[in-house]
């Protein structure tokens, strides 16, 4: 595997500088690869080969795209999307990924993300120990719009800046979190729960120094990544999240980024500490099954105001027609053969059943041959 990188100001020539991370597989090359080079190549080729129909690519050359180390869109610029279903479907996909050039689905992937997780049959693990997450407030770098989320950086080098402990082997560090929401209150977030989904979702995603140099060689490696996902709701106003909600506005269009002064993430987690853990994929391109996931079972609420704000983000750079930021969530994918643990024992009544209404979610059907990219929200 040879890597160049490139620098420039994009396609668009915006005021953020981007890197672009040129790398090139060659199956000749395979034997001289190291175990994580291979381990990266075989997700990437695996992508490309096994893709059906005339969307089938005619090398096996990919261009990934990353900037300012966060994994985006393969840089082709106006190539055809493909996805699992037949070719005819795959142009759906601009409803729900704006700004995927590449594949909507992995095919032959075994662990996407994100899933329905189903809590009468995840397994209750005893030995799992709580999450340990300790931030530093003043490593909070800045908050951007990368044409597709609303996303935090943080400084990856940050040894006091992270998580331990559950499913984890290793303290990962954090790298930055970000948000997926909808167009409206039905639906926003990437998994669900015994099909309920909600308005939003919140990553925070962390890397594995014990294992990897840097953030970018753990994306495409084994246990590279760990990302808690907290599910949002409506309800009242949510103080920590007003101080990014007041800075929206001046990064309204595409690559827009301003400081975002010390600012400490675990002000986003729930009270409550249970989770579910499962092995899964990156939600974005190149959605590398590189992540331990571990899903807060209890939502934090926001103000509709709050999560509306969101909503006037644009997917688009200045001078282009404006297209709103919404809808930026995956479908869900299949669970295959993967088992979902769970630090809590499950209650024997559904969501919607429970007295104190945590749970506000709404439901949603399982994804179709014929609703290749999701169920829209009943």
């Amino acid at each position: 595997m040879t890597c160049q990188a490139l620098h420039g100001r994009g396609q668009h020539n915006h005021a953020v500088s981007t890197m672009h991370a040129v790398i090139r597989l060659d199956e000749n090359n395979v034997n001289h690869m190291s175990k994580t080079e291979r381990w990266g190549a075989d997700q990437m080729l695996r992508a490309m080969t096994l893709a059906k129909g005339p969307c089938k690519p005619s090398r096996t050359h990919f261009l990934l795209t990353w900037t300012w180390g966060a994994p985006l869109a393969p840089a082709t610029g106006r190539a055809r999307q493909c996805s699992q279903q037949p070719c005819t479907q795959s142009h759906r996909s601009n409803t729900w990924h704006p700004r995927w050039t590449g594949q909507v689905s992995l095919p032959g992937g075994t662990r996407q993300s994100p899933i329905n997780i189903r809590r009468r049959d995840s397994v209750y693990d005893p030995q799992l120990p709580p999450l340990r997450a300790s931030y530093s407030a003043a490593s909070c770098q800045h908050v951007w719009n990368t044409g597709y989320l609303c996303q935090v950086e943080f400084d990856e080098a940050s040894e006091g800046s992270g998580i331990s402990g559950g499913p984890l082997e290793n303290h990962y560090r954090l790298k930055q979190f970000h948000f997926h929401w909808g167009a409206g209150d039905a639906r926003g977030s990437e998994h669900a729960v015994d099909d309920l989904t909600f308005p939003a979702e919140l990553h925070l995603v962390h890397w594995n120094p014990s294992r990897y140099p840097s953030y970018r060689e753990a994306v495409l490696g084994e246990k590279g990544l760990a990302v808690i996902a907290v599910f949002l709701q409506l309800g009242a106003p949510l103080q920590a999240l007003q101080q990014l909600a007041d800075v929206l506005p001046e990064i309204k269009h595409k690559d827009a980024q301003v400081a975002l002064g010390p600012f400490d993430p675990s002000c986003l987690l729930p009270a409550c500490r249970d989770y579910w853990t499962y092995a899964g994929s990156l939600t974005t391109p190149p959605l590398s099954e590189s992540v331990t996931w571990i899903v807060h079972k209890q939502p934090i609420e926001v103000a509709p105001s709050q999560l509306s704000a969101f909503r006037t983000l644009l997917f688009s750079a200045p001078g282009e027609e404006e297209e709103a930021m919404v809808n930026n969530y995956r479908p869900l994918q299949p669970l295959m053969d993967r088992e979902v643990r769970s630090s809590f024992r499950a209650p024997t009544q559904s969501p919607r059943e429970r007295p104190e209404q945590m749970w506000q979610g709404r439901r949603v059907l399982q994804a179709s041959p014929s609703e290749p990219h999701g169920p829209r929200a009943k």
